[in-house]
């Protein structure tokens, strides 16, 4: 079992930042890859970037430039700047955690708002 916990969300005015983090705790050796996703009201849950052992990290066209997934491994944490902000990056922010048997884990989330 992998257990996720996410932190960092909150309100921030447009053009602003925000930095996310997700720690990673149990049986994380089997964690192959590491993710975000994120869920606006009423719409489904996106993928926004991963970082993948022994492969580059990448990310969704929409935050390339301003949003850089990096990873931890002596901490098993996961950080996601959120830069350069739009009302259109407000949504809950899902961590999500990926063995190497391919079960898959998801934090409970954190809630990114952003203000006009």
């Amino acid at each position: 079992q992998v257990q996720l916990v996410e932190s960092g969300g909150g309100l921030v005015q447009a053009g602003g930042s925000l930095r996310l983090s997700c720690v990673a705790t149990g049986s994380t050796s089997n964690i192959n890859s590491m993710a975000w996703y994120r869920q606006a009201p009423g719409k489904q849950r996106d993928f926004v970037a991963r970082s993948s052992s022994g492969v580059n990290s990448y990310a969704t066209d929409s935050v390339k430039g301003r949003f850089t997934i990096s990873r931890d491994n002596a901490t098993n944490t996961v950080y996601l700047p959120l830069d350069s902000l739009k009302p259109e990056d407000a949504a809950v922010y899902y961590c999500d955690a990926r063995t190497y048997i391919g079960r898959n884990y998801w934090g409970q989330g954190t809630q990114v708002t952003v203000t006009s």
